[in-house]
């Protein structure tokens, strides 16, 4: 068997994803024990971490059992710490919220395989599949994780802007307005911290190739918590809008289009299922009122993945524009910041 990947020996297995697979086998009971036997496909759209099914065969001839590798991207902990993701994870598999941990090993770890389809980016405009997501995420949003309900996201952007500063080369540090970064953190910290914000658990990382559904039962899974934390909820549901102008599947994935963002009556439609999906009709005054703050959160988005689209650069090898992409994102914010802050800022003129 082969995989292909960074830190594997083409052709072989490490010897301590060796070691969990056998025991998952033991405990299965019902499969071969023949690692070469196994099939492995790698998964595409991932940009984080490298993802593979491993099909594998049953000693009866019963149709195959899956499970999932997930060997993690280098430079990662740059942005999270594993161990709490790691938590996280199986905090969310008690929840009944999504695969269980099958076992670690130092490059990664083996999960339950989903029998769900992964979401496209055109999904996330079906009317129906939008209002699963929205009152799925609203589920995921409930949930009580043990820790502080405090929010990371300032933190970890103002984290992420003394990395980016303490990285990057003069050339990019200046294209990037890394000088003005922590300015502007703190300027959309205090618009946007409003006594009236719901803090919840988020996702914060609601692109389709994190949201999976079962067909016959439509049932939605969010996957990959990476990122999640507590935050403000108008931030996830913002995150998830921005989400709308990717395509990581295409030939150009780091290309964002932003006329795919989606209009206001969309917005409105998906806040209003997000708000009313466990059973109580929202006020057009709550729906208003989070579509106000949810416009303003995109602002912070796009400071966070263009920060993280910046540092992968330098310490991420997938293939994958990061650059780009970040650039992308940080025009975005620029363009859209007098509009939704009613400012102007004086750093690029």
């Amino acid at each position: 068997m082969t995989i292909l990947t960074n830190g594997f020996v083409k052709g072989n297995f490490p010897e301590e994803l060796k070691k969990v697979l056998l025991s998952v086998a033991s405990e299965w009971g019902d499969v071969v024990d023949d690692l070469d036997a196994l099939q492995v496909v790698p998964l595409k759209g991932a940009m984080t971490n490298e993802v593979y099914q491993i099909n594998w065969p049953t000693k009866t001839g019963d149709p195959t059992r899956k499970v999932l590798v997930r060997v993690y991207g280098e430079g990662v902990e740059v942005f999270f710490n594993r161990d709490d993701e790691i938590r996280t994870f199986e905090c969310m598999s008690r929840h009944g919220q999504g695969p269980r941990l099958l076992g670690r090993f130092p490059e990664g770890r083996v999960e339950e395989f989903i029998h769900a389809r992964t979401l496209s980016t055109a999904d996330l405009r079906d009317p129906e599949i939008s209002d699963l997501i929205a009152a799925k995420t609203r589920e995921f949003h409930n949930l009580h994780v043990p820790g502080p309900r405090n929010i990371l996201l300032w933190r970890r952007i103002r984290d992420w802007v003394r990395k980016a500063k303490s990285i990057c080369s003069p050339k990019d540090a200046k294209a990037f307005y890394l000088d003005v970064l922590l300015e502007e953190i703190n300027n959309l910290e205090k618009e946007l911290s409003q006594k009236h914000q719901e803090i919840g658990f988020c996702h914060n990382d609601l692109q389709y190739g994190n949201i999976m559904m079962d067909e016959e039962i439509r049932a939605i899974t969010l996957i990959d918590y990476e990122y999640a934390s507590y935050n403000p909820v108008a931030y996830d549901l913002a995150n998830h809008f921005c989400e709308m102008a990717a395509d990581y599947h295409s030939e150009t994935p780091h290309v964002l289009d932003y006329s795919k963002y989606p209009g206001l009556q969309e917005r409105h439609r998906f806040v209003e299922a997000y708000l009313s999906s466990g059973g109580n009709q929202a006020s057009e005054d709550e729906i208003e009122q989070l579509l106000h703050d949810t416009e303003k959160y995109a602002l912070a988005s796009h400071l966070f993945w263009g920060l993280w689209g910046l540092i992968s650069a330098y310490v991420n090898t997938l293939d994958f524009d990061y650059k780009e992409y970040a650039r992308q994102r940080f025009e975005q914010y620029w363009l859209r910041k007098p509009t939704l802050l009613g400012c102007y800022d004086n750093h690029r003129k």
